[in-house]
């Protein structure tokens, strides 16, 4: 009898895997810094078993947070979606609002939403905002990924835009719906855990971790990570079943000669873009004004638009630019750095298919332990310095890159990798004259996707690990009730991930022009 090669390939993973588990237990258990960093996972899974019954009553409510967030954050991303879709200039102007959402730090939207609401619902809303951008942006591509045949067939039957919606849009856009929500999900129950932190809430991962963090009982901060890492990935695999039938169906089978071209306008249209550009800009300030004048928040704790700026040119500026010298290098090179991974790990599924889908447990556990948990660890392996900051970025950039990323490659036509395979080539020649071609928005996508994560990932390690940077200024002044720095660095570091964005569109037109 004979085993095929991905058989093979899957037991020498689980192989690994269980060699993997031989070593970390050995080392847990025979060396000093494994047993208080690293404990081995007898221990982990005898401390959780100890655990149980707190682990169901903050696990609930955990999930409770992270399943209505992202109902929330889901059903208005593809209303959003659709609605920008049909009417693109409402996308343009909302531009600025769509990136602010994603952008907005979390060590600074948390502790806010306290303020405004009550009970569960920081933790909800803080799950539906970081469920919204990844939803919405992944579905609008897939709606707008359309194969210009056919547009032309819908076009030449009479068809308008809503029957284009209708009959081709919405069934094409399935795949990239569930690519998005295959990343919303996880990022669903973190930022449940993450809305737990400032919310005072009794129940919840997050209010656990909280507690063990003092208790230096590392085996309980790492079962607690697990707990909500498998929470994430029991997320994420609801809605990969669903993606693979779908594009098993939805792919074309064929490729399109060409794609249609884009026309640039005289100088009304560049007036028009203009005019577009600044009303992406104001909107978010006139929403910002807007909800301060609604909710009559004191000024001290919600300065205004105008305040913030005249604090940031009063002197602010310095501070914040000293700060920003240290972060946004150490983002830059996170962003790259995470893309490259997410780009390996994403060429793997198509080079090799086992290896690729015996990855997604361990990409799914680094992207959502909890980075509280994993502190002692990181300055045990990195410290506390650059190396450090980038890692944390690198956590939090790859899987959202790789699950888009995976998505694209898995959209080609197969009639295009038939070619390949005709005239004797393999994979490899096949991931490089097709699938990365082909999947060029995708990959421009992804990275307008997780630029705003990169920045945040590195204000995260400055905050826990090194004392240095946005982050730590934030976390200082929130600590010392300067609500002036708080609001000037998160408005700093929305301009930068917005200017970020654009300049990924700007590449991304020059490249398919």
């Amino acid at each position: 009898m004979t085993i095929s090669r991905d058989a093979q390939t899957r037991a020498r993973i689980l192989f690994c895997v269980v060699v993997a588990l031989l070593v970390w237990e050995l080392l847990g258990r025979a060396t000093t810094w494994g047993a208080a960093m690293l404990p081995p996972p007898s221990r982990i899974l005898l401390q959780a078993f100890a655990d149980r019954e707190l682990y169901l009553l903050h696990g609930s409510s955990t999930i409770r947070s992270a399943l209505s967030g992202f109902a929330i954050g889901a059903g208005v991303a593809i209303i959003a979606a659709l609605v920008f879709c049909l009417f693109p200039v409402v996308e343009v102007i909302f531009r600025g609002v769509n990136i602010a959402i994603f952008a907005m730090p979390a060590i600074v939207v948390g502790p806010l939403l306290v303020i405004f609401f009550k009970g569960d619902w920081p933790q909800i809303l803080l799950s539906a905002l970081m469920v919204y951008f990844p939803a919405m942006s992944t579905c609008l591509l897939g709606l707008r990924e359309v194969d210009p045949r056919l547009r032309d067939l819908v076009s030449v039957y009479g068809g308008g835009p809503f029957t284009l919606l209708r009959r081709v849009r919405l069934r094409g856009a399935l795949p990239s719906l569930f690519a998005g929500l295959r990343v919303a999900a996880p990022l669903a129950v973190l930022g449940a855990v993450l809305g737990e932190f400032g919310s005072g809430a009794r129940w919840g991962f997050g209010t656990f971790l909280l507690a063990a963090l003092p208790q230096g009982n590392p085996a309980r901060l790492w079962g607690i990570g697990f707990a909500t890492s498998l929470i994430a990935l029991v997320g994420f695999l609801l809605f990969l079943a669903p993606a693979r039938r779908l594009a098993a169906t939805t792919n074309s089978v064929t490729m399109a000669a060409t794609r249609p071209a884009e026309v640039g306008g005289g100088g009304w249209e560049r007036l028009k873009n203009l005019a577009l550009a600044a009303a992406a800009i104001a909107l978010p300030f006139f929403l910002w004004w807007l909800m301060l004048a609604l909710t009559k928040l004191n000024p001290i704790v919600g300065p205004g638009p105008l305040r913030t700026l005249n604090f940031i040119l009063d002197g602010g500026y310095k501070h914040l630019f000293s700060a920003l010298a240290e972060t946004v290098p150490l983002a830059g090179l996170g962003l790259l750095a995470g893309l490259a991974i997410a780009f390996v790990l994403a060429s793997i599924s198509v080079l090799a298919p086992a290896v690729g889908r015996a990855l997604v447990p361990v990409a799914m556990v680094a992207q959502n332990m909890p980075l509280v948990a994993l502190v002692p660890f990181i300055v045990l392996v990195f410290g506390r310095g650059v190396t450090a900051s980038v890692f944390m970025a690198v956590l939090v950039v790859f899987f959202p890159a790789y699950v888009l990323l995976t998505q694209g490659f898995s959209a080609v036509p197969k009639a295009a990798s038939d070619l390949v395979s005709v005239y004797g080539g393999g994979r490899f020649k096949r991931l490089v004259y097709i699938v990365v071609p082909y999947s060029i928005s995708y990959l421009f996508a992804a990275a307008k996707l997780v630029a705003p994560q990169a920045l945040l990932g590195v204000m995260i390690a400055e905050w826990l690990l090194s004392g240095v940077g946005l982050g730590n200024l934030l976390n200082v002044s929130r600590a010392g009730l300067d609500y002036e720095m708080v609001w000037a660095g998160a408005v700093v570091s929305i301009i930068i991930s917005v200017v970020v964005y654009e300049f990924v569109g700007v590449l991304e037109r020059r490249v398919r022009q």
